[in-house]
């Protein structure tokens, strides 16, 4: 029985990939990827040549079950996705999961995640606090706003830059005017963090890039 891989792969600066991350990736038999032709130009940068196999939020059952199959049958695979930490707020959590139900054996290799990167330069706190992800765009998404409302730990919210002014108009509305950072282009050459008060970052955000929005807890 092979092993199962979660590898981590930079948000946006190629420089963020760890020496471990190449090592995984030079000596695994398969890599499972979100979009092949993305980690191919990761691949091909750092000059590596592996069979990649497609595997994201629409792929069928049946290739998780192929993959699954691959590794029982001896093969080491390494799960990538596009951006991060696979499995955070990402469909890598169903291949994880059936690995796991199948006893096969999980190796983590560590490296970026915009979360903990937007976290990490906030300014707000960092004690306790609680990882959202993306919204849910219609169906049960005012149920959420009204719980992020009430929650007394850091927010922490991925959202795209066609939705971002959209999400802010309705932090504002449901939580008040609360401190805020919110961080897009994370380790990119055009990224930028603006801070402050909801109502003062709304004016200034250029809707260009994925964002990650640090949201100030209720405070009693």
């Amino acid at each position: 029985m092979g092993k199962l891989y979660v590898v981590s792969t930079p948000i946006g600066n190629l420089g963020d990939i760890t020496l471990r991350a190449l090592e995984t990736l030079k000596n695994v038999d398969i890599i499972a990827c979100e979009d092949t032709r993305h980690t191919l130009g990761l691949l091909n940068h750092f000059e590596i040549k592996k069979p990649l196999v497609s595997y994201h939020q629409h792929s069928k059952d049946s290739k998780v079950e192929q993959i699954i199959s691959s590794i029982l049958e001896g093969n080491n695979v390494a799960i990538v996705t596009d951006a991060g930490t696979p499995g955070i707020s990402d469909p890598g959590e169903f291949l994880i999961r059936r690995a796991i139900e199948n006893k096969i054996e999980i190796e983590p290799i560590p490296g970026v995640s915009a979360a903990i990167t937007g976290l990490s330069i906030s300014g707000l706190s960092t004690d306790e606090f609680v990882f959202i992800g993306f919204l849910p765009h219609k169906k049960g998404r005012q149920t959420k706003l009204k719980e992020i409302a009430t929650e007394k730990r850091t927010i922490i919210l991925y959202e795209s830059p066609f939705r971002i002014i959209k999400l802010l108009n309705e932090l504002l509305e449901f939580t008040g005017d609360r401190e805020v950072s919110v961080s897009r282009e994370l380790t990119k050459k055009f990224e930028e963090t603006y801070r402050g008060k909801i109502s003062a970052i709304l004016p200034t955000i250029k809707e260009k890039g994925e964002f990650v929005v640090i949201l100030e807890a209720k405070i009693d």
